[in-house]
C-alpha cells in the first residue's frame, strides 16, 4: 500500500454565504506518480444554493481541473509543472465558485479505484 493525498472539491455558487456542495475530487500518490481528478456535477443541487448559478461555468472549472492533472496543455500554464506542484497548487486555498476542501491521506493500491471510491462516498 501506497500513500495519497486527496481534497475534495467544493462549489460554492455564494461564496460569501459560506454554502457549498461537493462536486469533484483530487487524488495525489507521490510514489505511484499518480494525479487524477473527477467530478460529478447535480445542477438541481446546485441550484438549490443558488438559482441563477452558471453551471456550465462550474463544469468548465472542473474540466480546468482535470486538465491540469491530466498535464493537458489546456489546463493553462499549471499543466507544465511537476505532479506533485500541480496537486499542490489544486489544493491550494481560494476563494473561487469551485475550490478545495482540507487535504487528507489514505493508503493505496490503485489509486484510480480509490479516485472513483471518493466520488462516490462525497460526490455522488
Amino acid at each position: 500500500m501506497k500513500p495519497f493525498d486527496y481534497v475534495i472539491l467544493r462549489a460554492a455558487p455564494r461564496i460569501q454565504r459560506g454554502e457549498f456542495i461537493n462536486v469533484g475530487a483530487v487524488l495525489y500518490c507521490r510514489a505511484l506518480d499518480y494525479l487524477g481528478a473527477g467530478w460529478d456535477v447535480d445542477p438541481d443541487r446546485l441550484r438549490a444554493l443558488d438559482p441563477a448559478v452558471d453551471v456550465d461555468v462550474v463544469c468548465a472549472s472542473l474540466e480546468q481541473v482535470r486538465a491540469i492533472c491530466a498535464g493537458d496543455p489546456a489546463g493553462g500554464p499549471a499543466a507544465a509543472t511537476k505532479i506533485g506542484e500541480r496537486f499542490r497548487w489544486l489544493a491550494a486555498p481560494r476563494s473561487t465558485v469551485v475550490h478545495p476542501g482540507p487535504i487528507h491521506s489514505g493508503l493505496t493500491d490503485d489509486p484510480a479505484a480509490d479516485l472513483e471510491r471518493l466520488l462516490d462516498s462525497f460526490v455522488r
